[in-house]
């Protein structure tokens, strides 16, 4: 993996991309893989990372990513279904 990580940096320098680009693009690609292996679920991926699930929260902000791409088949909030799905399953 150490050889891949070299390669891909040289890549990167190669191709003039900036610092804080590569370490923003690296953040978001290692979050966004958390995220997905969790389901979307941001208290499990937070504890994975090793970090809150507010800096978590503050993180995903900051890099823009977009939660419902990563969610899949989850189910809507309460607030999105429709109100007879709702009724139908209390019974």
């Amino acid at each position: 993996m150490k050889d891949q990580l070299e390669a891909l940096v040289q890549q990167m320098h190669k191709s003039g991309i900036l610092y804080s680009e590569a370490v923003r693009e690296f953040k978001k690609r290692f979050v966004c893989t958390v995220l997905q292996e969790n389901s979307g679920n941001q208290c499990k991926a937070a504890r994975e990372l090793g970090m809150h699930r507010n800096t978590l929260s503050r993180t995903i902000s900051e890099l823009k990513i977009d939660l419902r791409a990563l969610n899949g088949a989850r189910r809507p909030p309460r607030s999105a279904r429709p109100l007879a799905l709702e009724k139908k399953a209390a019974r």
